[in-house]
């Protein structure tokens, strides 16, 4: 059980501090400092509130372009893929260290489906349906902004 006041709840209360009365009296070099400080706060505590949920999407998106079934079953292996030429050259992107969503039990951590997207796409593999892949990052990347820098995920695409 999770007792009050929660991690959310706390960082808000360092950020309003930092804000506040700390920032009004330290002097203007490091106010900077301060308002950093407390946005990082505000980005930890926004992380702690809509995260679970975007991991989730995220998830879902990524299994259904991995030939998963996004409601239960893992993604089958990939079929084996020669990479193109000097493809095996780039180095591994390594993913976030991220654990799964509550409640996803023994279904595939999203950091396991990243590394699996990122062999796949290395080795260019023609299986993968590039329009899929492309509105599975925009949707993962609108929800990272919507942590780091709200209002940025909003942006018209062209």
């Amino acid at each position: 059980m999770k007792y009050r006041p929660t991690d959310a709840e706390l960082l808000d209360a360092v950020a309003e501090l930092l804000e506040g009365p700390v920032l009004a009296a330290v002097p203007g070099g490091l106010g900077h400092q301060v308002r950093v400080a407390a946005n990082l706060c505000r980005i930890l505590q926004r992380q702690q509130e809509v995260e679970p949920a975007a991991l989730e999407r995220e998830r879902h998106s990524l299994l259904a372009v991995l030939g998963g079934d996004p409601d239960g079953a893992p993604a089958p292996p990939a079929r084996s893929v020669q990479p193109a030429p000097g493809i095996g050259e780039l180095p591994a992107v390594v993913p976030r260290s991220v654990q799964p969503a509550p409640g996803i039990g023994e279904l595939p951590a999203v950091a396991e489906l990243r590394a699996e997207l990122d062999r796949r796409l290395r080795a260019r593999d023609p299986s993968l349906d590039r329009r899929a892949v492309w509105a599975a990052l925009v949707a993962t990347a609108r929800d990272d902004l919507a942590t780091a820098k709200p209002g940025y995920d909003a942006w018209e695409q062209g």
